[in-house]
């Protein structure tokens, strides 16, 4: 991997990552951009004690521009986009409408092909190895950032997700706090300790997942389940056998296992509807242990931790959505229309 970091019109970062070691990457942004004013501010909720990025500068941001128009394909002669360059293997850049910005974070654009019309699904295992370089070499970078505690990537694949730009594309998020939801992973993970004397919960809970029904592909160092508590209709757990508590903790040969894997499951989520459907629709969010303190999660350290990304879909059956209604977006409690015992059979009916 050749890593090129460069500067866009506007000041903004933009790093290339590319295959060949010998690929020269000097193009200039052409474009006439003022420098980016962002007013993203983090608030605390006082009663629930999580925190709310306001970002009103978001609302101008790029929204479902004709395929001509696209921000993250190459700049082909006088179409000016995001990325200089007329070709590109992956590029990683500072996001033009960030939710958190300056003390507040850092928000990040992946693009993981110059090609507008494929899917991380379409890209070949030498590809998809080199996003996940690009995801390790982030994390690394902005978990030296003062102002960042946790790192997030992550892609929102189609429209029903909210997506606005449909070139295959992902995001990172640098939160300057640990976030709710791993907050309430090392809060479970430290009641386990305790209570059991010292055992480490994810190893408890992937060692009963391995031993159940609901394991959907098996590899020498991944395993992919739909956890026994599924929040969505169809979701999978993807953990790398050894327990790593982020990107930069994979070994070699872990690292050269998971293109094969993870493409293999992106290709069963959007064969599990039938032929003739659209693409599924999906979040693929890597979870990974906070950089900051951990001293309020008494006797917890980052290798009590599980990497592992969480893969689903909102598409409950054909042509229906599963909407977040009362229950869910009212109390976070959810209810899932489809047992998780048959969306892992259905997840291992579509095999390749």
């Amino acid at each position: 991997m050749k890593k090129t970091s460069t500067r866009l019109a506007d000041g903004r970062e933009l790093i290339y990552y590319d295959l060949r070691d010998d690929t020269v990457r000097d193009a200039v942004d052409r474009r006439p951009l003022e420098r980016t004013h962002t007013t993203s501010e983090i608030r605390r909720d006082p009663l629930l004690g999580d925190q709310v990025a306001i970002a009103s500068h978001r609302q101008g941001r790029t929204y479902h521009p004709p395929a001509d128009q696209c921000p993250l394909c190459p700049t082909k002669g006088d179409r000016l986009s995001e990325i200089p360059d007329s070709s590109y293997d992956v590029v990683v850049f500072e996001n033009r409408f960030p939710s958190l910005a300056g003390d507040s974070g850092r928000c990040e654009v992946v693009c993981f092909t110059s090609d507008h019309d494929a899917s991380f699904a379409s890209l070949t295992e030498e590809q998809a190895g080199l996003v996940l370089d690009a995801w390790t070499d982030r994390t690394s970078e902005l978990s030296h950032l003062p102002s960042v505690e946790q790192v997030f990537c992550f892609e929102n694949r189609g429209e029903e997700i909210g997506v606005t730009l449909g070139h295959p594309h992902g995001q990172i998020y640098a939160y300057p706090f640990t976030t709710p939801r791993t907050a309430l992973m090392l809060r479970s993970i430290a009641a386990h300790k305790e209570a059991t004397g010292g055992e480490n919960l994810f190893d408890a809970v992937l060692a009963r997942e391995l031993a159940d029904e609901r394991v959907v592909l098996e590899s020498e160092h991944w395993v992919a389940y739909v956890p026994y508590a599924a929040h969505w209709p169809y979701e999978v757990h993807l953990y790398p056998k050894r327990r790593v508590p982020d990107l930069l903790g994979l070994d070699e040969a872990a690292r050269s296992e998971f293109p094969q894997v993870y493409l293999e499951l992106l290709r069963r989520f959007d064969r599990i509807f039938g032929e003739g459907e659209p693409p599924t629709p999906y979040i693929a969010a890597w979870h990974q242990a906070p950089f900051g303190t951990l001293e309020e999660f008494e006797g917890v350290t980052r290798d009590d931790f599980a990497l592992h990304l969480e893969l689903f879909t909102i598409r409950r059956t054909s042509g229906k959505l599963k909407f977040l209604a009362g229950s869910e977006s009212g109390m976070s409690v959810f209810i899932n229309d489809v047992p998780p015992e048959r969306a892992a059979e259905r997840l291992r009916e579509v095999a390749s």
